[in-house]
């Protein structure tokens, strides 16, 4: 195949398949929806570097990306390798391509994707007002975004609007109110260009499964006042200021009168609680839900289908794993096909949860894909009607870390990652025991680390996130004797 990708190849295309380990500035993206524009591909790489080039191929569902060096591509390449990109509802896959530049003629559909690039690299070197490619006709970049969130069916809170919206550079302010009826912030970014790119890749996308819809324009502000940091407006560039509990602002009523009156956490129909979106953080919303108290809608899937698992990956090993993020009921491994299961949550949030965060997700040596099933239980099998143990109910399993009600282990929910939290230790427990016993499955411990104040938890670094989810799997409820038996989860934290 050519090293150089051209307008013609939408004829000729029949994949391009290339080793992981082989680096390109072009990168292949696969799987788009029908309906996905030029602008909408650009800003999947737009928080990784400057987008140099564009090939669409739409009657294949594919495009072609160039960066414009190596390490873009890499940085880009890696991060959706761990956290699948979604637009409108579409997983979108993508590797390094066998192309090492793309070269595009003057068909409609490239001169599309060429103006379109045009329109952004104009904003990046200040030669086009932002009107230009922005019909909202703002006469220049502002760096203050208005964002509302419109279907909010559960809450949003000022944390995870900052996650969201900090993958796309410095978030300096924000401040978040309800008006007209809708929950809505401002954010102030260090500059118009990272406002544009932020908006660009988020504008339209959901917060949750099919609600928490993010509008976003451009405010009339240039910069934000704000008063106190605390849970409806911050200041990261002055930790000093007061948090103004003492004086509640009229934006804290008006919040607490449109989550507890207006009926927006109670309404029924809706598919998923949790965040959809291709960038971490929405899931701490979810996880929010929980911890406040609200129940699963009615109609919320609380059944996963998880597809590609290793053979050798056992019923219990399944449920381990995802226990990180609920309770698991019941996990049916299917009949015919060995690699694909049904598990069963205790509620539709935690099925989102687990399906979040562990889409794509490396386990044994391949990348696990859940989706959810249109199955609303999994049934066991009729007596006198064995299944060869492919089935069993984990309902009254001693394991499950989210039993109570708004339990704390919500607050402590995070994306599968190389390091590990460690509780339960006993006190005879070394450091040098521990890191026998993770390192005796053949995994690699990079470092570990004793919590000063509480000799009962621990962090340990495995050498990849696959190896630590492994790890979790088999030491998690190990027994380290006097009663103790340890409690593994994934930590946010870097030793």
């Amino acid at each position: 195949m050519s090293s150089a990708a051209n307008g013609n190849d939408s004829k000729k295309f029949k994949g391009d398949i290339r080793s992981p380990g082989v680096l390109s500035r072009v990168i292949h993206v696969r799987k788009l929806p029908n309906d996905i524009n030029e602008a909408e591909v650009i800003s999947l790489g737009l928080p990784f570097g400057k987008v140099t080039n564009l090939l669409m191929l739409k009657g294949k569902n594919q495009a072609f990306l160039e960066m414009n060096t190596e390490e873009a591509a890499q940085t880009m390449v890696t991060y959706y390798s761990s956290v699948t990109p979604v637009i409108r509802n579409h997983p979108i896959f993508m590797q390094y391509s066998n192309h090492k530049e793309l070269k595009t003629d003057n068909s409609p559909n490239q001169v599309r994707a060429q103006a379109a690039l045009q329109a952004v690299n104009a904003v990046h070197t200040g030669s086009m007002t932002l009107g230009a490619i922005d019909p909202s006709g703002m006469a220049g970049p502002s760096p203050v975004l208005r964002v509302i969130v419109e279907n909010l069916f559960y809450p949003v809170t000022l944390d995870v609007l900052h996650q969201i919206f900090s993958k796309f550079g410095t978030v300096l302010k924000v401040i978040t109110f309800t008006k007209n009826n809708q929950f809505q912030a401002l954010l102030q970014f260090t500059d118009g260009l990272t406002a544009q790119h932020a908006k660009l890749a988020l504008d339209g996308q959901n917060i949750y499964n099919g609600c928490c819809t993010l509008r976003i324009s451009f405010s009339k502000l240039t910069s934000l006042n704000v008063k106190y940091n605390n849970d409806k407006s911050r200041d990261y560039t002055r930790p000093d200021l007061p948090t103004g509990d003492s004086q509640p602002t009229i934006e804290h009523h008006a919040l607490a009168a449109a989550f507890g009156t207006n009926g927006w956490l109670t309404i029924p129909g809706v598919p998923g609680a949790l965040a959809s979106l291709a960038i971490p953080g929405g899931a701490a919303a979810a996880a929010a839900a929980s911890r406040l108290g609200f129940p699963s809608l009615p109609g919320t899937h609380c059944v996963m289908l998880v597809s590609n698992l290793n053979p050798e990956v056992s019923r219990s090993q399944s449920s381990l794993f995802v226990g990180v993020y609920g309770d698991v009921l019941r996990v049916k491994i299917m009949f015919n096909k060995k690699e694909n299961a049904l598990i069963q949550m205790s509620d539709g949030t935690q099925a989102q949860l687990a399906m979040s965060h562990l889409n794509g997700q490396k386990l044994y040596g391949r990348p696990l894909r859940i989706t959810l099933s249109k199955h609303t239980t999994v049934q066991m099998p009729r007596e006198g009607h064995e299944d060869q143990g492919l089935t069993k109910d984990y309902s009254s399993s001693p394991l499950h870390r989210f039993k109570k009600p708004g339990s704390k282990n919500y607050s402590n929910i995070f994306p599968p990652s190389s390091t590990l939290h460690l509780s339960n230790i006993p006190p005879l427990v070394v450091e040098d025991d521990l890191k026998m016993l993770f390192a005796s499955n053949g995994a690699l411990v990079k470092n570990f680390k004793f919590f000063q104040k509480d000799r009962k938890m621990a962090l340990i670094q495995m050498g990849s996130v696959e190896e630590a989810i492994e790890s979790l799997i088999q030491f998690h409820n190990h027994d380290l004797g006097e009663n103790h038996h340890l409690r593994v989860s994934f930590s946010k934290s870097i030793i």
